[in-house]
C-alpha cells in the first residue's frame, strides 16, 4: 500500500478520529472531506474508508458507483477489505467522486425524508425489541440486501431464525455465524471468513437470492431449502417431513408473513416442483 508521508498520516489520524467519535452526518462528512485529501495522496485506507462511507450512506449520499471505484482503487494496491467490499456491493465503476479528482469538498448527505409508515409485521417487532448493541447488523443486511434486490426483512427473519443475532454462532454441525453458513455453502459461494459479518451476510443473501431463482419465488420452498438443502426439498417434492426443517420454517413463517418474492429467473434453472406444477396446469 502508498501510505507514506507526514501529510497523509496527519490526514489520516484526523480523519479516523471524526469518524470514530461520530454520532451525526455531519461529523461523517468532516472525516469523508479529510479522507477525500488523503485519497488523492495515494491512501489506499483512506480510499477504502471512503468507499465505505458512500457505500452506507454515512455523512454523504450514498453511492454504489462511487464506492466501488474507490474500493477497486484501494484493492489495485493490495487492500484486501477493499478487494471483499468491491465483490460485496456487487457492482463495477471507474468513477470517483470529484472530491478525489479535484480541488472540491464532497457533497453533503441530504436531510432523511420520512415517508408513511409501513405495516408492522413480526419481525418488524422483534429488531425493535433488540439492543442498540445489534443495531449495525440490521444497517448492513439492509444494505447489502438492497445491493442484490433481496427483501432485507426476508433476510432478517433467517438471521433470527438462525443464529438469534449472534455472530460467533455455531452449531453442532459446523453451520457459522449469522446466518449459519455451513462449510460446503460458505465454499459455493466465495466465502472466505463466515464469521465475518460482512462476508456471511452476503454469502447467505446469494444462496437465497439463488433459491427464490430455483423455486420461482416460494418462500417456504426456499426457507425449507435454506435449512435442509435443496435436494432434501426436490426429493419431497416440499418441505422435507424432518421436525427440524418443519420447525425452522413455521417460525420463518410467523416472522416474515408473506409467501412469495421477486426473483431473477436468469440465474437458474426452475427446480422439478416449479416445472412439474407449471406442466400440471397445462
Amino acid at each position: 500500500m502508498i501510505e507514506g508521508g507526514s501529510r497523509l498520516s496527519a490526514l489520516m489520524h484526523k480523519a479516523a478520529a471524526y469518524e470514530a467519535s461520530a454520532e451525526s452526518d455531519e461529523e461523517f462528512w468532516q472525516a469523508a472531506a479529510i479522507y477525500c485529501e488523503a485519497s488523492k495522496l495515494g491512501g489506499t485506507e483512506a480510499q477504502y474508508r471512503l468507499g465505505m462511507l458512500y457505500a452506507f450512506g454515512k455523512g454523504v449520499p450514498e453511492n454504489r458507483t462511487f464506492a466501488a471505484s474507490l474500493f477497486s482503487m484501494a484493492s489495485q494496491q493490495g487492500h484486501s477489505q477493499a478487494f471483499d467490499m468491491l465483490d460485496t456491493v456487487n457492482f463495477k465503476s471507474q468513477e470517483l467522486p470529484a472530491c478525489v479528482t479535484s480541488d472540491t469538498l464532497p457533497e453533503k448527505q441530504p436531510p432523511p425524508v420520512f415517508g408513511p409508515a409501513e405495516h408492522t409485521i413480526q419481525i418488524d417487532r422483534y429488531l425493535e425489541s433488540l439492543p442498540s448493541s445489534k443495531s449495525w447488523i440490521i444497517d448492513l443486511t439492509n444494505k447489502i440486501s438492497d445491493w442484490y434486490g433481496i427483501d432485507p426483512k426476508f433476510v432478517l427473519s433467517i438471521i433470527t431464525v438462525e443464529s438469534a443475532f449472534e455472530t460467533k454462532a455455531q452449531s453442532p454441525k459446523s453451520a457459522m455465524g449469522l446466518m449459519q453458513l455451513i462449510p460446503t455453502t460458505a465454499e459455493r459461494f466465495n466465502v472466505k471468513n463466515a464469521f465475518d459479518a460482512s462476508q456471511n451476510i452476503k454469502g447467505g443473501i446469494r444462496y437465497l437470492r439463488w433459491l427464490l431463482s430455483y423455486y420461482r419465488g416460494n418462500v417456504e420452498l426456499a426457507a425449507a431449502a435454506y435449512n435442509a438443502g435443496e435436494k432434501a426439498v426436490d426429493r419431497y417434492f416440499g418441505i422435507p417431513p424432518y421436525p427440524e426443517t418443519r420447525e425452522y420454517v413455521k417460525r420463518l413463517k410467523k416472522l416474515y408473513q408473506r409467501s412469495t418474492h421477486s426473483y431473477d429467473e436468469t440465474i437458474t434453472e426452475p427446480s422439478p416442483i416449479v416445472m412439474k406444477k407449471a406442466n400440471s396446469r397445462k
